[in-house]
């Protein structure tokens, strides 16, 4: 269960080796969280990265899943719960996928748009209903200020995003009153080694600062989150531009 200050306790990781992800575990470390579960493909990574939060005292568990497979995702996610209850669940699964070349590889662009959308709309209704079932707990659902307005850059990216954060909003109006709280997240440009070589946008930002105000947001049980938060002003501003305009802008 969540301590008197709403810190959680467990915490089960969907994307075990996201950096935005493990910093936001290490920052629960530090704040008493002391069970960690790490979902993702099997990998030198993700033994590296459980390593690490054991480093830290908490007790650390690595479970295989594949956003791909999702007719694994009920079973496989259920052993996790079947452990006892999970105090938060954090879908930080993703890839950006190259947008030049996914343009003239359609089956490329699908498989983006399957990790990122359908993968989690699985992984989503499996976890929410468990916390459910449990009557208590936070579903934390990374998304993309990419969502707000598909952009020529990445627009493929940015639809299967787009897709995310309306499946998770809704999600959390379905699980309303239930004990659960659903939040989204949507940070802009992340240094990560995901984003490494690609030219920074303004206001990037670092996983830390994402995990901080994930913390923040679980605190104050927000529903939306935006790191920073001067991004939510932009992202307003540019959804009404008209797009002969928008086209026109260097994004």
């Amino acid at each position: 269960m969540k301590d008197a200050f709403g810190t959680p306790q467990s915490l089960l990781i969907l994307g075990g080796t996201s950096e935005i992800a493990l910093a936001t575990a290490r920052r629960l470390i530090a704040r008493r969280a002391r069970t960690v579960w790490l979902a993702g493909r099997p990998s030198p990574d993700l033994e590296r990265a459980a390593a690490h939060l054991r480093g830290l005292g908490a007790e650390t568990h690595t479970i295989a899943f594949d956003a791909l497979a999702p007719d694994s995702h009920e079973t496989i996610l259920g052993k996790v719960f079947a452990e006892g209850d999970i105090d938060m669940v954090l879908l930080a699964f993703g890839v950006l996928g190259d947008q030049a070349h996914d343009e003239r590889d359609p089956v490329a662009a699908v498989r983006v748009a399957q990790t990122n959308y359908t993968g989690a709309v699985s992984a989503g209704l499996v976890c929410g209903r468990a916390l459910q079932a449990q009557g208590h707990g936070s579903l934390v659902v990374l998304s993309s200020v990419a969502a707000e307005r598909a952009r020529r850059s990445n627009f493929i990216y940015g639809s299967a995003k787009a897709g995310l954060d309306a499946f998770t909003q809704g999600l959390g109006d379905a699980l309303h009153g239930t004990g659960v709280h659903v939040m989204v997240v949507r940070p802009g440009f992340v240094r990560t080694s995901m984003t490494a070589g690609r030219p920074e946008t303004p206001l990037a930002t670092t996983p830390e600062a994402v995990a901080t105000a994930i913390e923040v947001g679980l605190r104050r049980r927000s529903e939306t989150v935006w790191v920073p938060g001067a991004l939510r002003l932009v992202m307003t501003a540019l959804r009404h531009v008209p797009r002969p305009l928008f086209r026109r802008l260097p994004l």
